[in-house]
């Protein structure tokens, strides 16, 4: 186990939730709303998305981006923020004997307009999803090219921002590596291993213990499951030294029947960590661990 667990809270995410629970934060204030009642509850690090407030859509609109941090930062100076850059890179492919012909679904760009926001408001973190994948069943499959990545990766890095590197499956993991060895990542590398997303890597210990056992020596790394498996996977990353994530982004429940919140998902997760004798990482502590500037 490590000293201090960081905990990082997913606030709302770009899925189509918003139907499927009664209060997913959707407009920038609900957005910071509920990333400051994560933060109160435990959370290090909050890591956000944003919507089109009239649609509940996933959006990269750098001013919707812009205040939701404003609002963090108007009431907590302290908490990590950490921007998606995942949004930009789906591709619906097209039916039948037209796949060239994409669908409405497609939102596919350059990686210097992917990061715009990144570029603009400078968040201590952004995420950097590290591999191409079958993103659930259908004909959307979610692309990043190596040379994309390498760009993306160059660019995160002259903003002066961390990135976080999203695993969704081995070769992800694999790639992660080869961008640390060509220098494009700065120490510690940062790791998110994600599981349970159709079709990457399996949510199960075993999966999660294997990618642990690949990743580098120098390696800061959190991990989570989707679904009802969260809380399953916060018990297995802290018992394997990792920190960890919870969220609404990845999971809509408390237990079975009973929606949660995000400050609820935070608490249970505190406790969980408690109660197998680890401790919770404060927001200058995540700075620490993750070699962050310190905010003054």
């Amino acid at each position: 186990m490590t000293p201090k667990t960081i905990i990082t809270c997913a606030v709302t995410g770009a899925g189509d939730t918003v139907d499927k629970h009664p209060a997913i934060p959707v407009t920038p204030e609900q957005i910071a709303n509920s990333a400051l009642e994560a933060a109160s509850a435990g959370a290090a690090i909050v890591h956000c998305h944003v919507r089109n407030p009239e649609t509940g859509k996933g959006s990269r609109d750098v001013s919707l981006y812009r205040e939701v941090m404003e609002r963090i930062r108007d009431k907590n100076k302290e908490v990590v923020i950490n921007l998606t850059a995942g949004m930009g890179g789906d591709v619906e492919v097209g039916q039948g004997e037209t796949p060239s012909e994409f669908g409405p679904q497609t939102d596919l760009v350059g990686p210097v307009e992917r990061l715009l926001h990144v570029e603009a408001l400078k968040p201590e973190i952004c995420t950097l999803d590290c591999g191409s994948l079958n993103f659930g069943d259908g004909d959307t499959i979610v692309i990043q090219t190596p040379n994309q990545l390498r760009t993306q990766a160059k660019l995160i890095g002259e903003y002066g921002v961390k990135p976080e590197m999203e695993i969704f499956d081995s070769g992800n993991l694999w790639f992660a590596k080869q961008m640390c060895e060509e220098g494009l990542i700065g120490n510690p590398p940062m790791f998110q291993l994600c599981l349970g997303i159709p079709w990457g890597a399996p949510v199960n210990p075993q999966t999660m213990g294997y990618l642990v056992s690949q990743l580098p020596d120098n390696a800061v790394w959190a991990g989570f499951g989707i679904g009802r498996y969260q809380f399953q996977m916060v018990a297995q990353a802290t018992l394997l030294g990792g920190h960890v994530r919870v969220g609404l982004e990845d999971n809509l429940y408390l237990e079975k029947g009973v929606y949660a919140s995000n400050g609820s998902l935070t608490e249970k997760a505190v406790g969980l960590i408690q109660t197998l004798g680890g401790q919770i990482a404060s927001p200058d502590e995540a700075r620490e661990i993750l070699e962050l500037p310190t905010r003054h």
